[in-house]
C-alpha cells in the first residue's frame, strides 16, 4: 500500500512504525473474510481492510482535519483486536500495532464522552490492582441476585478456592505471573499449574510484586500507564533472573501474548529495552512447558468429554494453536470437535463490557460451536474468555490445567488407597 506522509511526520516513531505495517499491505482482502465483526456486521469498515484505510486516512491528515470523526472511532471501537487477520494475511501485515497507534490518535483528535471517558477510568482503575478487583467482586458478589440481568451475567458465582500449592524443592524453578483478575475469578487456576509442574519436577512460584501485565491500561489508550507497569513488572522479575530462573509462565494467554511483546513495546527506553527483550525472550505459555515434558509418564484419570476453546492470544497471538488440545490428547483425554475453532468468543479483554450486544453474539456463536459434540465440560486457557463463556450459564467452563490437576490428583488419591488395602 503506497503511503503520502511527509518527512517531518516520518521523523516520529509512531509514524514510522504506522508507515511500515501500512506498505506491507496488498488490499487483497483475505482478512475479511475470516474477521469475526465483519462476519456479523458486513461493513467494509467492520474488517481489517477497511479499518487499515480508515487508519491509513487519519495518520495522513492534519489535526484540523475534519475528516477524522467519531465514526472512524467507533468503527475502531468494534475490533476485538483478535490478531485473526494476522493469521490469514498473507503478506505478515502487523496489524494489531497499526490498530494501537490508529486508536491512540483518534482519541487524541476527537476525544471520547464523558460517559465513555468514566466507563473506561473506572475499568483500569478496577481491574488492574488485584486487592481492589477482589474486594469489588466481593461486594458485587454478595448483591449479585439484586443486579440487573447484564450486570448479572458479568459477576461470576464465588470460585472454590483449594487453596496455595506448596512445591517441593527441585533444580528446575520458574516464575508465574498471578495477573490482577484471575486471582479473584479463578484461585485455583495457578495453584493447578504449580502442583502439575511439581510433578514434574519444575518449581513454580510467584514474584509478589509483580502485578497486572499492562494490557489493559495500554489497550484502553492509556498506553504510558500500561508502560509504567510492565517496567514495574521487570523490576520484580529481575532478582530472579539474576538468579537463574528458566522461564516465566502465563497461565492466561493474553498476559503470555502480551508480556512476549514488552522487547518491542519498550524498545525505544533507554533504561528497560535490553531487560524487556529478555523478559520476552523468558516467557512462555503454561503449554510450552508441558509439551516439551515426558507426559506420558504420568498417569490419570481423564474420562471427560472436553471441547476446548483456543483463545485469540494463544492461537492468533502466539501462534500456539492445537498446542493445549495436542498435550490433552497426550493425557487421554477425549476432545469433541469444535467448529469454526479460529473465531473470537467475543471476550477480548474489556470488549465484552464496552461492546456488549457484539459480544454477546459472538458467545452464543461460539457456545453453539463448542456444544455441538456435546461436552461435558468446556475448557480455555485465557480468565477473559473462561469468564465470559461461563456467564451464559451453559455448559460449565473452566481452565484445562484444572481439569488436568483434578485428574492427577484422582489418580493419585485411588493410588494411595490401592497401596493401603491388604493383599487378601
Amino acid at each position: 500500500m503506497q503511503t503520502n506522509f511527509s518527512d517531518e511526520a516520518l521523523r516520529q516513531p509512531h509514524i514510522r512504525e504506522a508507515d511500515r505495517v501500512l506498505r506491507s499491505c496488498v488490499h487483497c482482502g483475505f482478512c475479511n473474510a475470516t474477521c469475526p465483526t465483519y462476519q456479523l456486521l458486513g461493513d467494509e469498515r467492520d474488517g481489517p481492510r477497511g479499518r487499515i484505510y480508515l487508519m491509513k486516512e487519519l495518520l495522513e491528515s492534519r489535526d484540523d482535519d475534519d475528516q477524522v470523526t467519531h465514526e472512524t472511532q467507533t468503527h475502531l471501537d468494534r475490533c476485538l483486536s483478535c490478531r485473526n487477520c494476522e493469521t490469514t494475511c498473507p503478506s505478515g501485515v502487523e496489524y494489531h500495532k497499526l490498530l494501537d497507534i490508529g486508536r491512540a490518535e483518534v482519541e487524541r483528535r476527537v476525544g471520547r464522552s464523558a460517559k465513555e471517558r468514566a466507563l473506561r477510568y473506572g475499568l483500569r482503575k478496577a481491574l488492574v490492582e488485584p486487592r481492589r478487583f477482589q474486594a469489588l467482586l466481593a461486594l458485587g458478589q454478595t448483591f449479585r441476585p439484586l443486579a440487573p440481568g447484564p450486570l448479572k451475567d458479568k459477576i461470576p458465582p464465588r470460585a472454590v478456592n483449594v487453596g496455595r500449592a506448596t512445591p517441593a524443592r527441585h533444580p528446575r524453578h520458574m516464575l508465574v505471573l498471578e495477573g490482577c483478575v484471575q486471582p479473584g475469578l479463578a484461585p485455583n487456576t495457578n495453584a493447578a499449574a504449580t502442583r502439575v509442574l511439581d510433578r514434574l519436577g519444575i518449581a513454580l512460584k510467584a514474584a509478589p510484586a509483580a502485578g497486572c501485565c499492562g494490557a489493559i491500561d495500554y489497550h484502553l489508550n492509556a498506553q504510558e500507564d500500561g508502560r509504567d507497569r510492565m517496567r514495574a513488572n521487570i523490576d520484580a522479575w529481575w532478582p530472579h533472573i539474576d538468579a537463574g530462573v528458566e522461564a516465566i509462565v502465563q497461565t492466561a494467554s493474553g498476559c503470555g501474548a502480551f508480556v512476549k511483546e514488552y522487547g518491542d513495546m519498550l524498545a525505544d527506553d533507554p533504561h528497560y529495552a535490553d531487560k524487556a527483550k529478555r523478559i520476552s525472550a523468558l516467557t512462555k505459555d503454561l503449554v510450552e512447558i508441558l509439551r516439551e515434558e515426558d507426559l506420558e509418564a504420568l498417569t490419570l484419570h481423564g474420562d471427560a468429554r472436553l471441547a476446548f476453546h483456543c483463545p485469540c492470544t494463544l492461537q492468533h497471538a502466539q501462534k500456539l494453536g492445537g498446542a493445549v488440545e495436542s498435550v490433552l490428547g497426550r493425557l487421554g483425554f477425549s476432545l469433541s470437535p469444535v467448529r469454526d475453532p479460529h473465531l473470537c468468543c467475543g471476550s477480548a479483554g474489556t470488549y465484552s463490557i464496552t461492546q456488549p450486544a457484539l459480544a454477546t453474539q459472538l458467545r452464543n456463536d461460539k457456545l453453539d460451536a463448542l456444544e455441538a459434540g456435546q461436552p461435558e465440560q468446556i475448557v480455555t486457557a485465557n480468565i477473559g474468555c473462561q469468564t465470559h463463556l461461563a456467564g451464559a450459564g451453559r455448559t460449565p467452563v473452566r481452565h484445562w490445567i484444572e481439569v488436568v490437576d483434578e485428574a492427577l490428583t484422582s489418580t493419585a488419591g485411588d493410588d494411595t488407597q490401592t497401596a493401603s488395602t491388604p493383599s487378601p
